[in-house]
Parts: C-alpha cells; structure tokens; sequence
C-alpha cells in the first residue's frame, strides 16, 4: 500500500514538474516576442524592417545583419494567404521604417492588403521579381502563382532591392550591406545547384511530387524537370489551389487519384501549415482502387519556414530540408 502511494504521489510531482516546464517554456517564447516588441516599439538608430514572411525577414537579416531591426509579421505555422491583421499589427507596421512583402496576390487577407497598399514605404519584392523577369513567373488558370521563393534563382532576385532600400536609407554602410548582399547570392548559388543536382538522382520516370497545395510548381520547374522540358507542370500536383482557403469537391479529389494511379506515386508529402484531410482522403481511395500510398512521415515546409530546431528555420536550410525529406521517402519506396 505504501509502495502504491508513493507511485501516484511521484505521478503527480512528475506531471507537475512537466506543467513547470512547458508554462516556463510558453513564458520564455511569450518574454522573447514581448522583448522584440518592446524594441520595436523605442525609437532606434536601426532601421526597422517589418516583412510579411519569414522567407524574406531571414534574407533581410542577412544582408542587415546588427544594423537592422527586423521582424516578421506572419510567424509561426500561419497561412499568409489569408492573413488577417490581429492587435499589435498596425503598431508593427506604423513603426516600421520600410516595409517588405512578397506581392503576386500572396498576402491578399483585406486588412493586410489594404495596409500594405497604403504604407509610404511598403515594397512588395514579388512585384519587383516579375518586372525584372516577367517571363519566369508562373501562372496558374490564369492567376499568379506567388510562391517564388521556391526556386532559389528567382528568390536571389530580391537581394538586391533590399541591398538598395538599405544603402539608402543608411549611405554610410552601403558597402556593408553590399558586401552581406555579394555573399549571400553565393550562398544561394551554392545551394540552387546542390539541391537540382540532389534531385536528379532521383530517376525521371519517378520524378513526380504530390502536396498539398499549389505551392511546388516553381520548386518543380527548377529542380525536378529536365532541362528546357516544356511539360514540366505534368510532374507536379495538389488537391487544393494556390491558395489553401477553397472548398474541395469529389472531383478535386478524383483529379488527384487518377493522377497518383496513372504515375505510380506513392507518396503524398503534407505540408506544415496545411491540413491533412485532402491527403487523408486521397489516400483512403487510392487504397480502394489498389494502389497503396502513404503520407511521408514529415512535413514539408511551403508557406513558412521551421522553429528553431527543425532544421529549416532559415531559408536555404528550409530549402534543403524540403529537398532531404523528399529523397528520403524516394529512397524508402
């Protein structure tokens, strides 16, 4: 009986010493956001960059390095397609010095647009992308696909507006943000080849990818096709659009099926801010009609880069993550 006691009494202490840590955990990610709030709030000799995505606040900290302040408003597993401002946005944006976001119809949530369109000093990097090479953007039945930062060639793109909006609002270091803005493009470089040329060991005929949402088409056009191959969009599919806001009918699913049975896929990659249901869905018919599939054991990243520890919280690591997990589930079939 004693020894029962001291069971369920050291059960107890076990899941309180766990509370402890998980509300120490929460408050110590709730003091950093508050901290960095605070700062952005003070009056600054750093320029205060605000960016929509994470995918360009770690571009913007790399080029700013110590002589920025930046944050991202969208953070976390958030979809920004439909991003709505919350309390504390309009603050976070009316302190900002400059304000950087991606544009092509990515941040098209009616309060965030509408903020963005009327900032003094909001550059939407996207729109920038497509002037300078309006033929390497993607459209989609006749909509705009906004996930550029899926082929690094294109991302490098924006490197040098930022270089150029810092150097002017902060001559005396423009050499400075030069110089981060040289070595990151080589950086990008590096991984643009590394990432086609660890796709490539994957056979053609297999070199097929199913997600979640309409996220991977330029991903797909720059790394899995084959060069100059003009039907690369037959190797890429999802359930949902490239917003993953919509209603998804039968034949959505269907569509997705017959294409899993007619290339033989059998790995369906969800996507971390995405809901499975679709996939689930697909996979359930898929085993009826035969063909046995499964959803990758991980996520990929599309909308949103990783936590501090998953190995894709910046954005070339994202990138690889992406590129490892997909080889990895090819390697298991």
């Amino acid at each position: 009986m004693i020894n029962k006691w001291i069971r369920i009494v050291g059960s107890f202490l076990s899941i309180a010493c766990l509370s402890g840590l998980f509300l120490l955990s929460c408050c110590s990610k709730t003091r950093v956001s508050s901290n960095l709030f605070n700062q952005w709030m003070q009056s600054s000799d750093k320029i205060k960059v605000l960016s929509t995505v994470a995918m360009i606040d770690d571009i913007v900290r790399q080029i700013g390095q110590e002589k920025v302040l930046h944050m991202s408003l969208i953070s976390g597993q958030i979809d920004p397609h439909s991003y709505e401002m919350v309390k504390g946005d309009d603050e976070k944006l009316r302190m900002a010095t400059i304000v950087f976001y991606n544009g092509l119809g990515l941040e098209h949530g009616a309060s965030l647009s509408n903020h963005l369109l009327n900032h003094k000093n909001a550059i939407a990097l996207g729109d920038v992308v497509a002037r300078l090479v309006p033929k390497e953007i993607i459209y989609i039945d006749r909509t705009v696909d906004p996930h550029i930062w899926m082929d690094i060639s294109l991302w490098s793109l924006i490197i040098d507006p930022i270089v150029q909006e810092f150097s002017r609002l902060d001559p005396e270091s423009a050499e400075f943000y030069k110089n981060n803005g040289k070595n990151l493009l080589e950086a990008m470089q590096r991984m643009d080849k590394k990432i086609y040329h660890a796709m490539h060991e994957i056979p053609s005929s297999q070199r097929y990818l199913v997600t979640s949402h309409d996220a991977f088409n330029y991903f797909t056009r720059a790394y899995l096709a084959n060069p100059d191959e003009e039907y690369w969009q037959s190797r890429v599919n999802a359930p949902e659009g490239l917003a993953p806001d919509g209603q998804l009918s039968s034949s959505d699913i269907q569509y997705i099926v017959n294409f899993l049975l007619e290339k033989h896929i059998r790995t369906v990659f969800p996507e971390s801010s995405v809901n499975r249901d679709a996939l689930n869905k697909i996979i359930h018919d898929c085993q009826k009609k035969g063909l046995k599939v499964h959803m990758a054991s991980s996520s990929l990243y599309s909308d949103s880069m990783g936590g501090k520890d998953s190995g894709a919280s910046n954005y070339l690591d994202m990138m690889w993550y992406n590129t490892s997990t997909i080889l990895s589930e090819w390697e298991k079939n």
